[in-house]
């Protein structure tokens, strides 16, 4: 624990609740399913996002979301294996918007920070 307390540095070692979270959900389904990434090093990881602004800025306007609590959103996630939750990860790169010299390659969706891949 720290000895100093700031009121704009919040102290790391303490996991405090985030209250509920913006959940990106997978679209154009009639159930909800929660949407999925992956870590850079692999590993499944649960996203949440604290205002529908930080989602929409992440993932995009007008993509699905619910509001979850952290430990529903991991209870969720768990018996999945997505063991990790990521909160309000932002961009590490834009969207890939064209090939190069005529390769045939698919667009890359835009991933969040710590996540290289949707599941």
């Amino acid at each position: 624990m720290c000895l100093f307390q700031y009121d704009d540095d919040p102290e790391p070692e303490e996991r405090v609740p985030a209250g509920p979270l913006y959940v990106p959900v997978l679209p154009g389904t009639a159930e909800v399913a929660v949407r999925l990434f992956r870590t850079p090093l692999g590993a499944r990881t649960a996203v949440g996002f604290t205002s529908a602004d930080r989602l929409a800025t992440t993932l995009g306007a007008g993509h699905p979301w619910i509001r979850l609590s952290g430990s529903a959103l991991r209870a969720m996630a768990e018996p999945i294996g997505a063991t990790l939750l990521t909160v309000d990860p932002t961009l590490t790169a834009p969207a890939v918007t064209g090939t190069t010299a005529g390769a045939a390659t698919a667009p890359v969706p835009q991933t969040p920070e710590s996540v290289a891949r949707i599941v």
